[in-house]
């Protein structure tokens, strides 16, 4: 089984480094690895040459923002499987490839995900946030739940047939997809329980308090769109986040 990881690189030059070198660290043999780089000019690009390792892709050309470059990274990858790797987030250890695809020996298996941990941006070994998942269910995923983005791997078919990032979002197409694959489609999944991936702490929806209205309210369209739940769905979902500072 291939398995094909995404990284789109918007210009973090100090950091895309660990992400790649976390891929290439895998212990599990069949990885492909597709980096999109969103025709950078600060030496980001450089950075990722330097760092080239076998199974590696790179495409650098302008992109219309994140979701789009991850659609082109769907679109051009190969793998049974396909997970994306933000430029600012990393494997927590070299066997997590191994143990999602072992899962995924189980054909009724759609998607895999597990924990998150949030990171401190100077300092990769401070946990600011833990994100224990737990199982998927239609009742709590109408209480606002989600599996840590960063750590979802899914089949092809599952953006093949469901469709991949709405790009009409600017901050909130990762939340749209879930609601579709786990609410709509009603896809399978195995949760993992431990840590797959740290996330450095400074992600694109907490930039300013204006990113974080927006993204409530896109938050609030995806619900309505994929008629999920409404106002009390969305403040669930923001509540649920509390407990991640504390455990």
């Amino acid at each position: 089984m291939k398995v094909s990881v995404v990284t789109a690189v918007w210009n973090r030059e100090a950091t895309v480094g660990g992400a790649i070198d976390s891929v290439s660290a895998q212990t599990y043999p069949h990885i492909e690895h597709l980096v999109i780089d969103g025709a950078s000019t600060d030496g980001t690009l450089a950075q990722v040459e330097a760092r080239r390792h076998p199974g590696m892709v790179v495409v650098s050309e302008r992109d219309a923002g994140i979701y789009d470059a991850l659609n082109k990274g769907l679109a051009a990858s190969a793998g049974d499987v396909v997970g994306l790797l933000h430029s600012d987030d990393f494997f927590a250890h070299a066997q997590v490839i191994e143990r999602i695809a072992a899962l995924f020996a189980d054909p009724a298996v759609d998607a895999v995900y597990g924990d998150l941990d949030y990171v401190s941006a100077s300092d990769s070994t401070k946990v600011i946030r833990h994100w224990r998942a737990g199982v998927a269910t239609p009742a709590r995923l109408a209480r606002g739940w989600m599996p840590p983005h960063p750590t979802l791997f899914v089949r092809r078919h599952v953006f093949e047939r469901h469709g991949a990032y709405d790009t009409s979002y600017r901050i909130a197409a990762d939340y749209d997809a879930v609601l579709r694959w786990f609410g709509t489609a009603g896809i399978t999944s195995a949760y993992l329980p431990e840590v797959l991936v740290k996330m450095r702490v400074g992600g694109e929806s907490n930039a300013s308090l204006a990113k974080i209205l927006r993204k409530s309210r896109e938050d609030y369209r995806a619900l309505r769109t994929n008629h999920v739940g409404g106002l009390a769905t969305l403040i669930a979902k923001n509540l649920s986040k509390l407990p991640q500072f504390f455990g």
